[in-house]
């Protein structure tokens, strides 16, 4: 659920089996919540250093990766240990309590250094260097002063730094669905919807390219991580692009773009959806429903660029023949989307999403491995001892709590041992909990890192001072605010992940469009979303570089590309401000119904003044009147609408008339 890099050093030994034990941590503490919520930050971040520098330690030695990973996780455990003594002494440290913190905060900068490189780390390290010395700074911009004593007790003790809300929302509701993707992986989910889109759109005009944006789209459904779905799904579609004609760089953007919009597709979204949630305070439905509208789009625009871009190159799709069949697939592995189909249900009665995701991760557990486990069950008593448990499993989850998947998962494991598919159940099972815990780590180090923004922006209050500029400059223009809002989402996200530009961002420009006028949730969307359309921009487009090696080509073609394909995405946040019921935010259905028309039109035209094709190839006048009717339905002011309506009407005309005219009887 993130796109950041994920360790690429495969889980062996000591380290495999403390990535189990981080699952294993979660999964109690999700279910049974024995701990304090500081104490089990801390331990969540212990379990990230440790396992960070055993993977990657400093020049390839190995012990000393493990003796910096286990000063990590003695910071977790000191935490817990000395809860009330660090509780009743708040904010008056003692030299043993500075040390620890100390070294807390420079193993949080290095970890995150050798996971996500040194944008990230850079940035937060001038925010550190702004709360020790900004009170030199000339002008508005410098603050009162504060000792270092003080700095280091807001940032690593305490709720308000690196165990902050994104460690809480990392530490409880993220880990869970990630987890629930792994599992969800092992069991065979991508096969699935790589059939299904094979088969509903392989054959079509450019069939390749459409399958790749329909399976990321769906795999965004169940992990909603960019550099996943494209070191995943894209390992399948890439090259199965390039065969059909589609040039690398093309093929490489697709993807990269398709992966990217998992951030945004419900119902699991990406981390900073929950961290969204956590923060302007709103139940995660909330955004879930703010966001599956643009979320459609996203990948309509997708669809459509492939679409036009196979028409200008003459490309067909796969022969009928070597297609799945998608109905045998949903058939043969229906039972694959219960547990997806359980958390959106769930989702929407009004449930948490830590106890959404348990059940969602426990009915995984439950209906894929369990069924495995009971196919292979010999005699029907112990088939029928299976049947119970999964019933009592069922209605235990909503009697009494998350805690009975632990009861019932032990007494699977114990019938697996008595089946003949026993032992590869346990080691997918197995598979799937070191995973989880090796994917969480780029999001959980990221969460901790932006602590330190976070932590400096309350204690010294420059999130106001950069507020004021901002509102100054656009109080009498919205549409420069939100210039001035999305360049920054794009320079930030040039060398920083999702989650921490969209903590960065929001904490310094979405208060400036509420004071705009402009609603909370659209303005927090409006820079989670551009925030997204920072990893596709180059120089630094992560989704972009994931990408090259399978397509052989350079990131920075790809990035290009990628930026060219989801080019109409651009419009979507702009449309939602000035009509937010885009995003279900106010208005009747029929307002919705007119400025989805608007947007879906607005994409149609971008899109074919960006490829320069429609049913046939534009001419550069008529890639002008498509771009400048798109801009016109985009612009919500008295007018606009009518004329990008009947611009886009000429255009099409005319441009049906002169394919007839020119095409051969």
């Amino acid at each position: 659920m993130t796109d950041t890099a994920e360790p690429q050093a495969s889980l062996r030994g000591a380290v495999f089996w403390v990535a189990i034990a981080f699952s294993a941590f979660q999964l109690w503490m999700a279910a049974f919540h024995p701990l304090s919520s500081q104490v089990i930050r801390a331990v969540h971040v212990g379990f990230v250093l440790l396992l960070i520098f055993a993977l990657q330690p400093p020049g390839g030695w190995r012990p000393l990766g493990w003796l910096l990973g286990a000063a990590g996780f003695a910071t977790g455990l000191y935490q817990w240990f000395f809860e009330a003594e660090l509780t009743q002494r708040a904010g008056e440290l003692t030299s043993l309590d500075a040390a620890i913190g100390v070294l807390l905060i420079a193993l949080v900068f290095d970890a995150a250094r050798r996971l996500m490189g040194w944008g990230l780390p850079l940035i937060c390290a001038l925010f550190l260097v702004y709360a020790l010395a900004g009170q030199h700074l000339p002008g508005a911009l410098a603050h009162r002063g504060y000792g270092w004593d003080q700095v280091v007790s807001t940032l690593a003790f305490g709720t308000e730094g690196l165990y902050g809300t994104p460690t809480y929302v990392s530490s409880t509701y993220i880990f869970l669905f990630i987890l629930f993707g792994a599992f969800l992986e092992q069991a065979g989910m991508i096969r699935l919807f790589t059939d299904f889109a094979m088969g509903t759109v392989g054959h079509a005009r450019g069939g390749p390219a459409k399958v790749a944006v329909i399976s990321s789209g769906l795999m965004g459904t169940i992990n909603g991580s960019g550099v996943a779905n494209v070191v995943t799904t894209g390992q399948f579609t890439i090259p199965l692009m390039k065969r059909f004609g589609y040039g690398s760089a093309f093929s490489g953007g697709v993807e990269a773009t398709a992966s990217m919009g998992g951030q945004i597709m419900p119902p699991v979204m990406g981390a900073v959806a929950f961290i969204m949630a956590e923060t302007i305070n709103v139940p995660y439905v909330a955004i879930v429903q703010a966001a599956i509208i643009p979320a459609i789009l996203y990948f309509l625009t997708a669809f459509w660029m492939v679409h036009l871009e196979a028409g200008r190159k003459g490309l067909h799709g796969l022969p009928k023949s070597e297609c799945p069949d998608p109905w045998l697939a949903l058939r043969t592995r229906w039972y694959l989307l219960l547990p997806l189909m359980g958390l959106v249900a769930l989702l929407f009665s009004g449930y948490t999403p830590l106890f959404s995701g348990s059940v969602g991760l426990g009915l995984t557990v439950i209906l894929i491995f369990g069924a495995a486990v009971a196919s292979g069950l010999r005699g029907t008593p112990l088939r029928l001892l299976f049947w119970v448990l999964l019933g009592l499993a069922c209605s235990g989850f909503f009697r009494f709590g998350v805690g009975t998947l632990f009861v019932v998962t032990a007494l699977l494991v114990a019938l697996s041992y008595l089946s003949r598919t026993g032992a590869d159940t346990r080691r997918l099972a197995i598979t799937a909990l070191a995973d989880g815990a090796r994917h969480a780590l780029p999001v959980a180090i990221a969460c901790a890192l932006v602590g330190v923004i976070i932590g400096v922006i309350n204690l010294t209050g420059v999130a106001a001072q950069f507020g004021g500029t901002i509102i100054a400059l656009g109080e009498k223009h919205l549409m420069l605010a939100l210039l001035l809002t999305m360049l920054t989402c794009l320079v930030l996200g040039m060398g920083i992940p999702t989650i921490p530009n969209y903590i960065i961002t929001s904490s310094l420009a979405a208060p400036v469009l509420l004071e705009l006028g402009v609603p909370l949730i659209v303005s927090h969307m409006f820079v989670f979303y551009f925030g997204i359309m920072a990893d596709l921009t180059p120089p630094v487009a992560l989704a972009a570089f994931a990408a090259a090696p399978i397509a052989r080509e350079s990131g920075l073609k790809i990035g290009l590309q990628a930026v060219r394909i989801a080019a109409a995405g651009f419009i979507v946040p702009f449309m939602a401000v000035y009509s937010p019921a885009l995003m279900l935010q106010g208005g009747d259905w029929l307002d919705v119904a007119w400025i989805v028309l608007k947007a879906l039109l607005a994409i149609a035209m971008w899109g074919a003044a960006a490829i320069g094709y429609l049913r046939a190839p534009l001419a550069w006048w008529e890639r002008l009147v498509a771009f400048a009717s798109a801009c016109l339905l985009v612009a919500a002011v008295p007018l606009t609408d009518e004329l990008g309506l009947a611009a886009m009407a000429a255009l099409v005309g005319w441009h049906h008339w002169r394919v007839r005219r020119t095409a051969p009887a």
